[in-house]
């Protein structure tokens, strides 16, 4: 592997596991940041040289600091014990992938709480002080929209295993 490729991978999971940290005083703003880093981190880590075996434990583990620090950040929201409760399902999903190797338990124990989160941060960016009582009236909603995205997500990435670079360059021809 060239010098350029580790250095890049280096920068790369230094960002995985540091950037969370930056979601507890800047829930919006790191928390996207966050998402888009996690959703472009394989294929730029992969194509460098980092085996699939690797990134998939260093992802997951990056993963794992994220939701603590959207626990931390959420701690005073009054959506907290609802967060706490999606941390919770997602550490059983998380624990079992380190124990069986099996990503199908992501799509048993999906990850409610990264979406709840960045909808939650981005209405209260909105909102402020009237983000609780928007969050209230419009909870069904929001659900519906969080359930449906994720389950399609979890079913697509972990138990389809559908590569969506591959798919994307595939529709648009690349």
């Amino acid at each position: 592997m060239p010098d350029g490729s580790v250095l890049a991978i280096a920068a790369i999971v230094g960002l995985k596991y540091l950037l969370p940290l930056a979601i507890i005083p800047f829930p919006f703003l790191a928390g996207w940041a966050n998402f888009v880093l996690d959703t472009v981190d394989g294929d730029l880590l992969v194509p460098l040289g980092l085996s699939d075996g690797v990134y998939q434990r260093i992802d997951k583990s990056a993963d794992y600091v994220t939701y603590a620090c959207m626990v931390a950040a959420a701690w005073r929201w009054p959506l907290r014990r609802v967060v706490i409760g999606l941390f919770a399902l997602r550490t059983v999903g998380q624990a079992l992938f380190f124990i069986t190797g099996n990503k199908v338990v992501f799509f048993l124990f999906p990850n409610f709480l990264e979406p709840l989160f960045l909808v939650y941060a981005t209405v209260l960016l909105w909102k402020h002080e009237k983000a609780p009582a928007f969050y209230a009236r419009h909870a069904v909603v929001i659900w519906v929209l969080v359930i449906a995205y994720k389950l399609q997500d979890e079913y697509v990435t972990h138990v389809a295993n559908v590569d969506r670079s591959e798919l994307l360059g595939r529709l648009f021809g690349g």
